[in-house]
């Protein structure tokens, strides 16, 4: 894990040496424009989104030592984590609008694993909500955990007619904050622009992005039908953790397809998924095929980082 870390930094430094420059991910909100590079000043914004990386795996990681939700004791998933992202220098040379929507799911986590069968987590449902609709007011990409979270808390079994409320709740006090104190107006509202996967170009079909997409996204599937079947035959509670991630997994992918624009900002979001389904490959397989696996995912991921390198 340290030396992903490790890698993850140095491919950071190397893109922004070599002048990479970052995907378009700026997009309007219900409200607000989230313009990026978040941080104008270029080494202190790639500093900032390379940190915020490792602090979404440094959390990941204390979840799972209290939840559990991967059951051997390994620390895989946040290498895989950091590898995934490491695959996409583009994405590493400013703090953008993907990273901050990994950060803010990672953050969410243990209040919503926390509220598992506990029909008092109406505060831990307001919180999340709420959270949730202030990042949408600035940028669209947070729209996919509305469903994530709903869907989430149901399968905790802690949405209750009072948590449903604390949902509504959470999903209006943002607003009610931002027209109430002025900060905004009704007729700076105003609606996202998808585009879908279906009014992709020719050359889009060949970006380096998009295969490292298409290829991420095939691997999660792939790996999460592989897992699901052990998967559910784990305790309940550690299965409902897991099928989180899959919930997530699927949404993610749903927003790739209704809104392709912008796909850098859900790859950081569906790395996240895939690399706990990678880190549930390699404790439910026998070696030495898991080494194998692990060996040939962390050489993609390295080849993918230079592909993208070495032609500048």
């Amino acid at each position: 894990m340290v030396l992903c870390a490790v890698a993850l930094v140095v491919s950071a430094a190397a893109a922004l040496s070599l002048g990479v420059q970052p995907s378009s991910t700026s997009e309007n909100g219900v409200f607000f424009t989230l313009l990026e590079p978040l941080i104008t000043h270029a080494p202190l914004s790639a500093t900032v989104n390379v940190l915020c990386l490792l602090l979404t795996g440094g959390i990941l990681l204390a979840i799972n030592k209290v939840f559990t939700y991967v059951r051997s004791m390994t620390h895989l998933f946040v290498s895989a984590f950091f590898l995934l992202n490491m695959a996409n220098p583009s994405g590493l040379v400013t703090f953008n609008a993907g990273t901050l929507l990994a950060l803010v799911t990672a953050l969410t986590l243990m209040p919503l694993f926390a509220s598992y069968q506990d029909h008092h987590s109406q505060y831990s449902i307001f919180l999340i909500f709420t959270i949730v609709t202030a990042g949408m007011m600035v940028h669209y990409g947070f729209l996919v955990l509305i469903p994530a979270y709903l869907l989430g808390f149901m399968n905790m079994r802690a949405m209750g007619l009072k948590g449903v409320l604390a949902m509504l709740f959470g999903l209006v006090t943002p607003f009610w904050i931002a027209l109430g104190l002025g900060i905004t107006t009704p007729a700076q509202f105003a609606l996202p622009h998808f585009e879908g996967l279906w009014l992709m170009t020719r050359d889009a079909w060949t970006s380096h992005l998009t295969i490292l997409v298409a290829t991420t996204a095939i691997l999660g599937i792939v790996l999460a039908v592989m897992n699901l079947y052990t998967i559910m035959n784990y305790r309940l509670q550690t299965r409902v953790y897991n099928i989180f991630f899959i919930i997530v997994l699927v949404l993610a992918l749903i927003a790739l397809c209704l809104d392709f624009k912008h796909l850098a900002v859900y790859l950081p979001l569906l790395n996240l998924t895939v690399a706990v389904q990678v880190a549930h490959v390699h404790s439910l397989r026998a070696a030495p095929y898991r080494y194998l696996f692990i060996l040939l995912f962390t050489a993609a991921c390295i080849a993918s980082c230079a592909f993208t390198l070495l032609p500048i």
